[in-house]
């Protein structure tokens, strides 16, 4: 199974770009699935109805979110009817929407994709770990699915690497998101499951991890910093992804590459 994984997509700016792109990554890399993070897709906070359909309409499969999930309030009754948009499984149970899902395939190959939340540095929730574990063991990888996805939205590098490599043979792909600045460390770990600790965003990187840098540079150095709102940064963006290509027969990697198109980054694609 071929999957495309994309960061945080950030404001106007990340929607452009992956509605521009995803189409024609679909056909280039022959891809069965794309998953993309969209806590950040409304104004750079949070994410509405009305976007996860545009997304739906150039080609996203699936949205995971994070601690920005309920900012646009409408989402609240919204996630309950959409299948394909998830939160934070380790949220309390009471929650609007669900943190896991199952994904069948036209030819039936089925794949289920995770969303949790870190504990160290983010709004509390239940503990990321057990939740996440609980999860992968009910989903066995080679019988029931040919492809576990997780996506582990947190602060810390040590927490999301220390997720990945707790669940090593037991899911596909484990992709860090978040912190909307990709790492270099995409691979495969030795039990066979695919992991880059940050993915990185869509958005603008002429900016602070996607906000115009006028905002935060201002929180970092005035004192008293006080508070005014961060605005989404709106020029050329980038798209910033991963992507996995699974055994069917075991369900684990067996090749990752980071995907990277657009300015201000160095571009990345599989080499086919």
């Amino acid at each position: 199974m071929r999957i495309l994984f994309c960061g945080d997509i950030v404001g106007r700016a990340g929607r452009k770009v992956v509605c521009e792109e995803i189409p024609r990554l679909r056909a280039a890399l022959n891809l069965d699935v794309v998953i993309v993070n969209g806590e950040n897709a409304a104004h750079g906070m949070g994410i509405t109805g009305k976007i996860c359909q545009e997304l739906y309409a150039h080609g996203v499969d699936i949205i995971t979110t994070g601690n920005h999930v309920w900012d646009k309030e409408e989402i609240l009754s919204y996630i309950k009817e959409d299948p394909a948009l998830l939160r934070p499984a380790n949220m309390p149970a009471t929650m609007p929407g669900k943190g896991h899902l199952s994904y069948t395939l036209e030819d039936g190959r089925r794949l289920c994709v995770m969303n949790l939340m870190g504990n160290i540095f983010m709004p509390e929730t239940d503990p990321a770990f057990p939740a996440g574990k609980a999860l992968v063991e009910q989903h066995p990888l080679g019988t029931e699915y040919q492809a576990v996805i997780v996506d582990f939205h947190g602060e810390t590098t040590s927490e999301k690497t220390a997720f990945a490599n707790y669940v090593d043979g037991q899911a596909t792909l484990v992709v860090g998101t978040h912190t909307h600045t990709p790492t270099s460390d995409t691979r495969i770990l030795p039990q066979g499951t695919g992991f880059q600790t940050d993915i990185g965003m869509c958005g603008d990187y002429d900016s602070v991890i996607g906000m115009e840098k006028t905002e935060p540079i201002r929180r970092f150095t005035q004192i008293p910093p006080g508070r005014r709102p961060f605005e989404p940064a709106n020029g050329p963006a980038t798209l910033s992804g991963v992507f996995v290509e699974s055994d069917d027969q075991t369900g684990l990697a067996k090749r990752i590459h980071p995907v990277i198109v657009g300015p201000h980054l160095i571009n990345h694609l599989p080499d086919f």
